[in-house]
């Protein structure tokens, strides 16, 4: 049974950053409460929301009297608070250093253009998609994949033999890389070979494997 925290997670399912802290959850197997926010749900525009997230995104994460949001800081707070000790954030500086900085990467660098191909592929109408700049999209996308997929030549993992934070992170963002369609993207054989080892994870076929929408 998974430990009952009283967590709640305002954000929508098809959200990539609430299916991020929602996979960490399964990890750590706290139980919790999600409450739909963001998009068709609404919510996040209230002033009540936005006392809690002036951002007016999600997810945002209660814990008792405790706010946060931005979902890598919700997934380190968890672990740090709820892991018991979990190895999927490492004590020692120098490996949490570089968990860290694929937290970073993720952000800085995967989430700007992981964006434009994933709205024009996935919830941009057919009739309305420009091809060609989506192509040019996804090739400067692939440019950053093959940066994962050279650091995944040597590494069961993206920071070695152990599963940590920042596979979830970034492989969240590569469930929408590997499943878009229509478009021409390289084969890039390391990063589809631990795709398919964490797509084993029942946090991952939970939250993460769904079709995209």
């Amino acid at each position: 049974m998974p430990t009952n925290t009283g967590l709640k997670i305002w954000g929508r399912a098809n959200s990539v950053n609430v299916q991020k802290v929602l996979w960490c959850l399964s990890e750590l197997d706290l139980a919790y409460e999600r409450i739909d926010a963001g998009m068709e749900h609404g919510k996040t525009q209230e002033p009540d929301y936005l006392t809690m997230n002036p951002n007016a995104r999600v997810p945002t994460m209660v814990d008792g009297d405790y706010v946060l949001w931005e979902s890598n800081s919700i997934m380190r707070y968890l672990v740090l608070s709820h892991g018991n000790g979990s190895p999927i954030y490492p004590d020692a500086p120098k490996r949490r250093a570089c968990v860290d900085r694929w937290l970073d990467w993720t952000l800085s660098t995967i989430q700007p253009v992981d964006r434009p191909v994933f709205w024009a592929l996935v919830r941009t109408p057919v009739e309305q998609r420009d091809m060609a700049a989506i192509q040019k999209d996804v090739d400067a996308e692939a440019v950053q994949w093959r940066i994962l997929d050279a650091q995944l030549a040597t590494r069961r993992f993206v920071e070695g033999d152990d599963f940590t934070l920042a596979d979830i992170a970034l492989g969240a963002y590569a469930r929408r890389w590997l499943g878009v369609e229509g478009v021409t993207k390289p084969q890039l054989a390391h990063l589809q070979r631990w795709f398919a080892e964490i797509g084993s994870r029942p946090g991952f076929k939970q939250f993460v494997a769904p079709p995209m929408s």
